[in-house]
């Protein structure tokens, strides 16, 4: 067997027919010439998914519960691989089938680029307004960019030099990585073309929540961790979740106690959050042109969601006080299998 040109690294957890699907989406990959090195991570599955797995052809690795992170994951999966280049994906997505190709391209055309990207978007957006509204928190303006998600294609070299992702870090592990390649001179790209439809799969309102909560943590630590560099990563963005969660808190609390005595209070709040709902949505009128509605639903969702962040960043302060690595926060539930 000749040196493979590419290898694809999936990880996972439970992710039963989700699996089966981005398996069978890597094997219809096209305009790629060479072997492909299909490697998946398993994260201590409940399930039969490294079986799975397995009958597809690729190299499994199963982790131990203690070890079940995506950073882990995604370490055990790159450093397995044999081809130069390496394709992250998450197995709760579907590769578009042009995309290792571009993206290949890309990396050829320029040897500061470490990492490419392109556009992730929701499998399924009519099955909940969680799904929809989310659907759009993927949408990024193409170039070049601070940091990529779980779906990406690298070169082996720069995951060398930097040592891979942290393996500490239960979210927030990718920008982190990025940071560093970016320390190094690398670049980010983000092309515009189409890169994975995910499968969110969020339909009640505790998996949003949960979802929101890991966001904080991430914020809270990866802040805490670079406070004091040249380059304070998401600081900006954890001082202002501290602010404006912490105030819709207080402030609604204060409004309710008022209601005792007079409902002025809580009809001013509310005017102020939906206002600044819709300024929200003014902002993203970018993301879904023409679709107010769903603009209004994503502005109230950019408004909410600083309340269970605010509490996810809390959560990583109390923990660290106390001397306790936070678990893992899921918030996904397994397909059957």
């Amino acid at each position: 067997m000749n040196d493979p040109v590419l290898s694809i690294v999936v990880i996972g957890r439970n992710e039963g027919l989700r699996l089966a699907r981005c398996l069978q989406s890597v094997a219809a990959m096209r305009g790629i010439s060479g072997e492909k090195q299909v490697i998946y991570v398993d994260s201590a599955s409940t399930d039969e998914s490294p079986a799975m797995a397995r009958a597809f052809g690729a190299e499994v690795i199963v982790l131990n519960a203690e070890n079940s992170t995506a950073a882990r994951g995604r370490n055990a999966g790159w450093r397995r691989a044999s081809a130069p280049h390496v394709l992250f994906l998450d197995g709760d997505t579907v590769l578009h089938p042009d995309f290792p190709r571009l993206a290949l391209e890309a990396l050829a055309q320029n040897g500061a680029v470490a990492a490419v990207w392109g556009h992730r978007r929701e499998l399924h957006p009519e099955h909940s307004l969680y799904n929809r509204v989310l659907d759009l928190d993927w949408i990024y303006a193409p170039g070049e960019t601070d940091y990529c998600g779980g779906d990406a294609l690298m070169r082996k070299s720069a995951l060398e030099q930097v040592d891979g992702f942290d393996p500490s870090l239960i979210a927030g592990e990718e920008p982190e990585l990025c940071r560093r390649l970016r320390h190094c001179t690398y670049r980010i790209l983000h092309i515009d073309s189409p890169m994975t439809g995910h499968d969110l799969n969020i339909t009640r309102f505790s998996q949003y929540w949960r979802r929101a909560l890991r966001a904080g943590h991430a914020y809270a630590e990866i802040a805490n961790r670079f406070r004091a560099t040249s380059d304070p990563m998401w600081l900006r963005e954890s001082k202002e979740n501290l602010v404006r969660g912490g105030f819709w808190i207080a402030s609604l609390v204060g409004c309710m106690a008022s209601l005792i005595f007079t409902p002025v209070p809580f009809v001013i709040w509310c005017g102020l959050f939906l206002g600044l709902s819709c300024r929200s949505a003014w902002k993203a009128r970018w993301k879904a042109p023409l679709q107010p509605a769903l603009l209004f639903l994503f502005g109230i969702h950019s408004q909410f969601q600083q309340i269970p962040i605010f509490i996810g960043q809390l959560e990583f302060a109390w923990n660290r006080r106390a001397g306790r690595q936070r678990t893992l926060i899921e918030y996904k539930e397994r397909t059957g299998l």
